[in-house]
């Protein structure tokens, strides 16, 4: 099938590069099984274009790309016919009525509401308190189906209804979890929103397509807004751009060049905080996650894998936990797979200007090959390195990633990363791969990192390799969506759609990795909010006991306070640095210190052995008050920060490996 749709992607770029074809073969138009293909007039503009040529046609290389998806769709299943061990399939169970909607309040911590867990509800109620309406609906609409399904089954567990918890939040002035007034949604984001944020669409008989487009064309710069819930955000647009999106639908605009707006507080970035606030943020993102997409009128279902046999040792067809396990008694601290990192490093060193790099295969007995030779000898270090050319490289790191016996994107959020094209806007395709991210499990996301960093490097080379993020896309989307899919039928349209989607999806991750790897402000802000209301209720149990045992509270209340408030004067910090020789300093808060001159204080005191600490070895901590710990970024307003939160301390250490 997949040669057929080869020859459609052929057909469709000689037709938009300006080559006339007869009407009726032209595949879309023509009444084909693929489905009626429509095309917006602004699409229909971009025909005159000359004869594509790879290395001069820059316009016309999104259109190309499409052939490199079905090349490398065929060259997976060549591969795939080589390779003839026995291989463990992914068997993905279809969910009970409720089950579904039950594993997702496990996932989002709130499994104490139902079942044979269900307790006090009040253990919640600080969680839930600290929700916006958007993400109290989607809970409250998953807690509604369980209970319906449990009585269905005659169960007789209890399950309290949450609407009176959301009641009282609905009460208090309809504001969100920051404080700010919800009115003020539409007005932060008619600030940030920019004129390209819109997706260019293709109709394929009743499915739209989500093209990518020329990253060559000058880009608009927008602003993303992190300090507003992305749900909220998608409320307040949802009227006022419907009018627009229609209207532009086809605009083929280039990405927009989205920024982080300056945060005064720092910017959080995944790694930054404590385990105890980092399992928080992940609750509040699948519950974000499903509000935003409860919002747009998209289905978001997770998928549970069934527990298969796997490989316990080796390299390809490892689970990535088990593989880190057996590197990180090799290399301790180890967060990539050593064979990952081995073989983009092989890739680099035959540099990054090899024309076709990444789309060219490498023969495929000599994959077969080297992969049984990798498995014997990768870890006893005898294997010829030198053996391998760099084509054979990019094939191996390919198939590594294939040959995972769950998705890198995770069985679970598979489907949900697909389902992003669905989203009507680019800025809200970007706003879900963000939470996607975070909601990946450590391993997943550190290699994903590793890997599109890498695809970065590659595209940096584009004037030589001729490979554009474009075209890695299409070359990269069937490695990281298709190949958990290929045993499955399905239609050329569907394949078309699965084409076009999950390369622009790849596009976006590519393009926008540095932004994706970042903590909302908003769900920052929640966990915040959390532990303050937790530290509150602690405090007044401790107070509760206390009097019981008949202590003093009045010296409880004096011993709680910090030993800063008793020897700092208002206005200046403490910072502790105790790997430092000078272990504390006092420093004044004014409206220009950040947390770089704070820790460029410190280490201009440095001598010795000591002194060959450089900038980015040891960071400046937020500790304790309304956060776990928080490293801060240098741009970081310390005076700003003290404000939000008055009860942290200030430590100076590196990060943990």
């Amino acid at each position: 099938m997949s040669k057929h749709l080869l020859e459609m992607a052929r057909e469709r770029s000689s037709f938009l590069a300006g080559t006339p074809l007869h009407p009726r073969r032209h595949p879309l138009t023509s009444g084909r099984r693929c489905g009626q293909y429509t095309m917006n007039q602004q699409i229909t503009k971009v025909t005159e274009k000359p004869p594509f040529d790879r290395s001069s046609s820059q316009d016309s290389m999104d259109e190309v790309s499409m052939e490199d998806y079905w090349t490398e769709l065929e060259n997976i299943k060549k591969s795939n016919e080589n390779r003839q061990e026995d291989q463990e399939v992914v068997v993905v169970k279809e969910p009970d009525e409720g089950e579904l909607e039950e594993e997702w309040l496990k996932e989002a911590g709130l499994s104490n509401l139902f079942g044979e867990a269900a307790g006090d509800p009040q253990e919640s109620m600080v969680f839930l308190s600290t929700l916006t309406r958007t993400q109290a609906a989607a809970v409250q609409k998953r807690v509604e189906t369980v209970s319906q399904t449990l009585r269905k089954k005659n169960k007789q567990y209890q399950i309290p209804d949450v609407r009176d918890i959301f009641a009282q939040q609905r009460e208090s002035n309809d504001k969100v979890p920051d404080g700010t007034e919800s009115q003020s949604v539409r007005t932060n984001e008619n600030k940030y929103r920019g004129k390209d944020d819109r997706a260019s669409s293709l109709v394929v008989g009743e499915k739209e397509l989500i093209l990518l487009v020329p990253e060559e064309a000058p880009a608009s710069e927008t602003d993303i807004n992190l300090e507003v819930s992305f749900a909220e955000q998608a409320v307040s647009q949802k009227e006022s751009s419907k009018e627009k999106i229609q209207k532009n639908r086809g605009d083929d605009g280039p990405l927009p060049n989205f920024r982080l707006p300056k945060d005064k507080t720092g910017t959080t970035r995944i790694g930054d905080l404590a385990c105890q606030d980092m399992k928080k943020v992940s609750y509040l993102a699948l519950i974000e996650l499903t509000a935003l997409y409860d919002v747009l009128g998209v289905e978001l279902k997770q998928q549970k894998a069934v527990k298969i046999k796997t490989k316990d040792s080796g390299l390809f067809g490892v689970p990535l936990t088990v593989l880190l396990e057996q590197d990180q008694r090799k290399v301790p601290g180890t967060r990539i797979p050593l064979i990952f990192q081995k073989l983009i490093s092989r890739i680099e060193e035959g540099g990054l200007e090899t024309e076709g790099l990444l789309r060219i295969p490498g023969a495929a007995t000599r994959i077969k090959n080297l992969c049984q030779e990798l498995e014997a000898k990768f870890y006893e270090g005898t294997f010829n390195w030198e053996s391998v050319k760099q084509h054979d490289a990019a094939s191996l790191l390919k198939l590594f990633i294939r040959e995972l016996p769950q998705p890198l994107l995770s069985v679970e959020y598979l489907k949900a990363f697909q389902a992003v094209q669905n989203l009507p806007t680019k800025k809200q395709q970007l706003q879900a791969l963000n939470l996607l991210v975070i909601l990946l499990p450590d391993a997943n996301r550190d290699t994903l990192k590793a890997l599109l960093e890498f695809l970065q490097r590659v595209i940096d080379s584009k004037e030589k390799n001729k490979m554009t993020a474009m075209n890695v896309a299409m070359v990269m989307a069937p490695n990281l969506f298709m190949c958990h899919t290929l045993g499955l039928k399905s239609s050329e349209q569907q394949e078309f759609v699965m084409a076009a989607g999950t390369a622009n999806i790849m596009h976006l991750l590519i393009k926008y990795q540095k932004l994706l790897w970042t903590i909302p402000k908003f769900i920052v802000n929640q966990v915040r909010k959390q532990n303050t209301e937790n530290h509150k209720k602690d405090k007044k149990a401790m107070k509760k006991l206390l009097k019981k045992m008949a202590y003093d509270r009045e010296k409880y209340e004096k011993q709680d306070k910090t030993a800063n408030d008793a020897d700092v004067p208002q206005g200046v910090i403490r910072v502790q640095a105790p790997h430092l020789s000078k272990v504390s300093m006092a420093i004044q808060l004014t409206e220009e210190l950040k947390a770089s001159d704070v820790l460029a204080r410190f280490l201009s005191q440095e001598s010795g052995i000591v002194q060959t600490l450089k900038k980015g070895e040891v960071f400046l901590y937020e500790v304790g008050g309304n956060i776990g710990e928080r490293c801060l970024d240098d741009d970081t307003h310390m005076k700003d920060l003290y404000q939000l939160n008055p009860n942290a301390e200030w430590v100076i250490k590196s990060k943990p490996s």
